[in-house]
């Protein structure tokens, strides 16, 4: 089977290509390396099931291969990132992906859109179900990514409705493991990176703000489950780890595990940060008979033994 990872090069993509090799399927890795990184899928490059392909997605793909399957992840993702490269964040998300839904017609390839808790903004329900429509500010700091994930869905929307391609939607929630950017702002990396120096761990508001961790090895498998089932066509599914916590309580648990001298300090809350966030994964176990196995103990230690040896 042909398989094309838009963002392959990326945290979560080139995890997936390396599992989809393992299960001997031929993946093209699509990437622009505007935050993905070519030492992330070093190990594959030389594997002769793999084609790396370094082209951004706003512009139309021409492939001679039959393309079976799609796995849409190619976006700027961590908030640093997207608020650096806000355009870029758009149009991978809106021609991007309108070009990529269109190679899947032509191919009448299966297609999964990755998209993002962001959707649902700074919920008003806890937990967050897939039928929530969110509550989103458009005209701020993270509307570059949150707005064009809910139009990228949109014209999922679209293509399933009008030209019947076989289309699945997942939201992805906080995800983590190695291979993320050491530098990428989010919380875990932030953390163990602080940690592991003996420098101040930094927390941005009060630290009772929540975030559910799923690690990257159960979310690549929850996502080939999504892509494989054919149940799934025209699904949204929430894919995450429905183990809360506090950031506080991560902050301290990653000292205690990487017996760091670390204190931890705070500052002021980033506008639009969302005070609560957890999946409502009912859907993925009823339709995929999936759920994170990984303990955040276990994953934090995994991530922490990548960030000591990177």
């Amino acid at each position: 089977m042909n398989i094309l990872v838009a963002g392959g090069a990326g945290f979560i993509g080139s995890h997936l290509c390396k599992k989809l090799i393992a299960e001997n399927q031929y993946v093209f890795c699509v990437d622009n390396l505007l935050t993905g990184d070519l030492k992330n899928i070093n190990d594959l490059r030389s594997n002769k099931h793999f084609q790396f392909l370094k082209q951004d997605i706003i512009n139309p793909l021409e492939l001679k291969d039959k393309i079976d399957q799609i796995y849409h992840l190619a976006s700027p993702a961590s908030p640093i990132d997207y608020q650096n490269y806000p355009l870029e964040t758009i149009m991978a998300n809106s021609t991007g992906t309108y070009n990529l839904l269109e190679l899947a017609k032509q191919n009448n390839a299966r297609f999964l859109l990755a998209s993002t808790s962001e959707v649902y903004g700074d919920p008003m329900i806890h937990p967050q179900k897939e039928s929530y429509w969110g509550n989103v500010n458009s005209f701020g700091p993270r509307s570059c990514y949150d707005e064009s994930k809910r139009f990228a869905e949109s014209l999922a929307y679209i293509f399933i409705h009008k030209y019947k391609v076989d289309v699945r939607i997942i939201r992805i929630f906080n995800t983590y493991g190695p291979f993320m950017q050491k530098d990428d702002g989010r919380v875990i990396s932030n953390f163990i990176n602080q940690a592991i120096r003996n420098q101040p761990v930094t927390i941005y508001g009060n630290g009772s703000q929540t975030r559910s961790f799923c690690f990257v090895d159960d979310l690549v498998n929850g996502m080939i489950k999504t892509m494989e089932n054919p149940k799934t066509k025209g699904e949204i599914i929430n894919l995450g780890n429905p183990d809360e916590h506090t950031i506080l309580d991560i902050a301290e648990l990653i000292i205690k595990l990487t017996s760091s001298k670390s204190k931890i300090i705070f500052k002021p809350l980033p506008q639009d940060d969302p005070c609560r966030r957890k999946p409502d994964i009912t859907k993925a176990k009823s339709l995929l008979s999936w759920e994170p196995e990984i303990r955040v103990k276990d994953g934090l230690l995994k991530t922490i033994e990548y960030f000591k040896s990177a």
